[in-house]
């Protein structure tokens, strides 16, 4: 059992952590990046949650104004009347390139302002700072996202709006038309999330490239 016990103590993984802790604890800086050692206020939070609530809140601002002006333009097109106005299918895709363009404004907004209004970090090496104003501006565009979600999600749960008859005269073409109408809109809607994601955190690095500017 002794000898299983000293196997188990020098194996490759436990000497390849001995060996990491002999050279330097897990706290220290790297002298190539901070030759003065740790800076002032190192030990605060890496994140500004305040900027970081007020880029969502502009976001959301931005997106349901958006929305309510590319729900009226949208309107606009539509007609009751068979063969008058947009087709679906033309419709679909209006509505998703507005989707790409409300996202890439809102979040745009929301990461500059979180990057911007963030409280300015003193001593900290530029690759640092650049990966916090990225991650400020990519948890704006999250944090607005999920609100949004939340909120639909609890409007369509609380809403007492009785489903559609079904129209036992639809014919395939008709289901078809609607299941690919459906399908166009979800990859938008995707299209549209991956885009903000990077657009926010852009925005982010922009903003806090700026902020540092000032003092």
């Amino acid at each position: 059992m002794a000898a299983g016990r000293a196997a188990a103590d020098h194996s490759p993984s436990s000497a390849v952590l001995a060996l990491i802790m002999a050279e330097k604890p897990l706290s220290a800086v790297d002298p190539a990046l901070y030759p003065a050692g740790v800076p002032d206020g190192a030990g605060s939070s890496a994140v500004a949650w305040s900027a970081v609530i007020a880029g969502a809140v502009a976001a959301i601002a931005l997106t349901l104004t958006l929305l309510a002006l590319g729900s009226a333009f949208g309107l606009a097109t539509v007609s009751p009347w068979p063969g008058v106005g947009a087709k679906p299918t033309t419709f679909t895709i209006g509505a998703g390139i507005w989707l790409i363009i409300t996202q890439w404004l809102s979040a745009a907004l929301g990461g500059y302002l979180a990057g911007r209004l963030r409280v300015r970090w003193h001593g900290l090496h530029t690759d640092e700072v650049f990966f916090r104003d990225t991650a400020h501006g990519f948890l704006t565009w999250a944090m607005a996202t999920v609100l949004m979600a939340i909120v639909a999600v609890v409007a369509a749960a609380l809403s007492n709006v009785p489903p559609p008859p079904v129209d036992a005269l639809a014919t395939r073409e008709t289901i078809d038309a609607a299941r690919k109408a459906a399908a166009t809109f979800a990859g938008f809607t995707g299209l549209s999330l991956v885009i903000g994601a990077f657009i926010g955190s852009v925005s982010g690095a922009i903003g806090g490239r700026l902020r540092d500017r000032h003092p």
